[in-house]
């Protein structure tokens, strides 16, 4: 057989967090919409009209509500973020086991072996393509090459919902036409120094001396970057290992000090936490608290629990012990993280069970919650501390108040699974 020229598939969302925040919101599509939360929050996501007026993933809310003052802004729902990219993943996984996620959005997939079940890179690319828009009601973009970093770029050269592929022999003409800073790995400052060098295109900069580079940048960094010009990779796809730990973080509109809204934001993420976990089939063992201060000082504490846990009730509790071990006195709080380590399969992991305790308790109460959730929305059943407030007509954003109390978490600025 024939060896294909396109080894690599790099599979790209468009807008993800956009795209799926606007499929309950139709009457959305086509205006400039910015996800994100308050204005010291940052911009999760962007549709492409946003973008257009220069609105860019991980931009301060605040500047890009400057740029774009006509952009409506969503709340990010990292739950659904979760459940739409495991679908998403699902169907990577049809073509090939060696699928390498690299964020909820997008995966490197090796089809160096596939041509015999699913045809060539192209019908494969097409066919995820067309599943992912029948499936999820989304589009993707795909980028094809014998290597990850060409591939990786292929598919930013097709966006949005296109797709591009790069044999052998096109990696060359492909690249050196590009911008250096089109280069994967090529960050600001790099750009900047091979600008001051005089190298503006990917040609130009694969065709100076290595020497040149070293004094500029290091042996190691002037090898990398002409082994990115000439589209030389030799790191292969990887398959993703099991998730290790599972977490959520919230930033704050406005400095809190009342531990009262401190135990209260400390629910919500431990509730979060464990219904991801649940959803997964996992348990964990160790509780990760992360406090960030007015002044960013960050700090983590952890403490091992004795029996596995996927229930919110365990993880608030150890969170909640954690927080009063630290004897902050009134410290104002930026910032809190929960996070379960040391995850372990709940269908293969051994729960012993304590001699009082009832048949059915807080794990069967709570996995009632979750399908009551998935019935009729994640918010049809909740702890009364976590019911909003004031009125939902009422903005969210407020003066800060004279005491520095106020509470309301500005944004789901992470929510993640770290592997």
């Amino acid at each position: 057989m024939v060896r294909p020229t396109v080894d690599v598939l790099h599979v790209d969302m468009d807008a993800f967090y956009a795209a799926v925040s606007l499929l309950d919101r139709p009457e959305l599509r086509g205006r400039p919409v910015v996800v994100g939360g308050g204005w010291r929050s940052v911009v999760l996501s962007a549709t492409y009209e946003a973008r257009a007026f220069g609105v860019r993933s991980g931009m301060p809310m605040a500047t890009a509500r400057r740029l774009c003052p006509a952009a409506v802004v969503v709340r990010p729902d990292h739950d659904r973020y979760a459940r739409v990219s495991e679908a998403v993943m699902a169907v990577f996984a049809e073509v090939t086991p060696r699928v390498e996620p690299v964020s909820m959005e997008e995966a490197f997939l090796d089809v160096s072996a596939t041509a015999r079940q699913w045809g060539t890179p192209r019908q494969i690319g097409q066919w995820i393509r067309d599943t992912v828009a029948d499936e999820q009601g989304l589009t993707c973009s795909v980028g094809g090459a014998p290597t990850k970093t060409v591939a990786k770029m292929a598919s930013r050269a097709a966006k949005p919902d296109g797709m591009r592929l790069v044999s052998r022999r096109e990696v060359v003409p492909f690249l050196h036409p590009l911008p250096v800073g089109a280069l994967w790995g090529v960050g600001e400052a790099t750009e900047s120094e091979l600008h001051r060098l005089g190298l503006h295109t990917v040609g130009q900069l694969a065709h100076v001396p290595v020497a040149t580079l070293r004094r500029a940048f290091g042996e190691q960094t002037a090898h990398r970057l002409l082994d990115l010009a000439w589209g030389r990779d030799d790191d292969p796809v990887t398959p993703a290992r099991r998730e290790r730990s599972v977490g959520s973080s919230e930033t704050f509109a406005h400095d809190v000090d009342d531990p009262v809204v401190v135990r209260r934001q400390l629910l919500h993420l431990a509730e979060r936490t464990a219904s991801r976990m649940r959803h997964a089939g996992v348990l964990g063992r160790t509780v990760v608290l992360t406090v960030r201060f007015s002044d960013f000082t960050t700090i983590t504490r952890s403490r091992t629990v004795a029996v596995p846990t996927d229930v919110t009730r365990d993880v608030h509790a150890t969170a909640c012990a954690l927080y009063d071990a630290l004897g902050l006195q009134r410290a104002r709080v930026r910032m809190l993280g929960v996070r379960v380590e040391g995850i372990t399969d709940a269908g293969t992991t051994l729960v012993q069970g304590r001699l009082d305790e009832p048949e059915k308790g807080w794990r069967e109460a709570e996995r009632a919650v979750d399908r009551a959730a998935a019935r009729f929305g994640r918010h049809a059943v909740r702890p009364a501390s976590l019911l909003p407030e004031r009125p939902r007509d009422v903005p969210a954003r407020r003066p800060t108040p004279p005491s520095g109390r106020a509470g309301t978490p500005a944004s789901d600025s992470r929510v993640g699974v770290i592997s």
